[in-house]
């Protein structure tokens, strides 16, 4: 008589399930201030109950790049290199397939650009502002074991989440740009993810909501920004389980900043393309190579991004 060691098999299914959930990079911030204008494909695909990620990246982004629309910088190029190293958990909330992720961004780089039409070059480098970010799915995303997630046919799902952004970055008020914002800032968003056999099409609407700067350049000036509305599509592919290609498109807008309660030309409208893939290896890691340029902007946002993340994935 043969006894079943389902020990034996515990690994064997984890790692078939990793292929499964590697479809899922947790959304975490870039660093640096291009953080509103992200493509994050796959932000609401579901993860079994119990499931860890722990996630390290590299990004490269050169050109205008967006540090504050209010500030008198022009002519800006910047070539601004980050890392981020982030941690998140699925978990069971009421019923429903809910994670929470923390990450956090260190920047360097050069900036060089008029200000008062003088021509200034500096170099910043710093930890940036953490962020957290919490999902949860609403429809068709049951909590799950990863024995149930595996068996599961993919369905149609609809997401809500809030990110965090916590003003502990680097940041002086004697300087012109900061790594760090000093201001809280807040973002809600509500996803939908809907797979056509190996096709996946999402789309996702959210609005930054930023607290004032109480001290921000030269010493005691008050800067306060509107809500920033912000937009994204995506056109996903997968060629088999945790092998994945998406096309990706965002459009933000709004954002006007103010000085001391003196509004600036200042308002955004700008969009953005770019392209993803997620290669995973040894079953239980993956890489994430992320390209994306600027299309339109109304105010500084003409920039090139490359980046590069490694995920780890594993189970309670």
């Amino acid at each position: 008589m043969r006894f079943h060691d389902s020990r034996a098999e515990r690994p064997r299914q984890d790692s078939a399930v990793a292929l499964l959930v590697l479809v899922v990079l947790v959304a975490l911030l870039a660093p640096g201030s291009a953080r509103a204008q992200e493509l994050e494909p796959r932000a609401y695909s579901p993860a079994p109950v119990g499931t860890n990620f722990l996630i390290a990246s590299w990004s490269y982004q050169s050109g205008e790049i967006l540090f504050d629309p209010s500030l008198p910088f022009s002519d800006v190029e910047a070539r601004i290199n980050g890392v981020v190293g982030g941690y998140g958990r699925s978990f069971s909330l009421a019923g429903r397939s809910a994670t929470a992720a923390i990450a956090v961004p260190y920047a360097w780089g050069p900036i060089d650009g008029n200000v008062a039409e003088q021509y200034t070059k500096i170099w910043r480098s710093g930890l940036g502002d953490p962020r957290l970010r919490f999902t949860v799915n609403l429809l068709g995303g049951p909590a799950l074991s990863p024995r149930e997630f595996a068996a599961r046919k993919p369905v149609t799902t609809l997401g809500a989440s809030l990110v965090v952004v916590v003003p502990t970055g680097q940041y002086s008020n004697e300087k012109l740009i900061n790594i760090g914002s000093n201001r809280w800032a807040f973002k809600p968003e509500v996803g939908l993810s809907h797979p056509i056999g190996r096709w996946t099409l999402e789309a996702a609407a959210g609005v930054w909501l930023f607290a004032d700067n109480t001290a921000a350049y030269p010493g005691e000036v008050e800067r306060s920004q509107d809500p920033l509305a912000s937009f994204q599509a995506h056109v996903g592919y997968t060629v088999r389980p945790g092998l994945w290609l998406a096309a990706d498109a965002t459009f933000y807008t709004g954002g006007r900043t103010y000085a001391d309660g003196v509004a600036g030309n200042t308002r955004q409208e700008n969009s953005r393309a770019g392209l993803t893939a997620s290669v995973p290896f040894a079953r239980t890691h993956s890489i994430k190579v992320t390209v994306s340029t600027g299309v339109s902007a109304r105010v500084a946002s003409r920039f090139d991004s490359f980046g590069l993340a490694y995920q780890y994935v594993w189970f309670d």
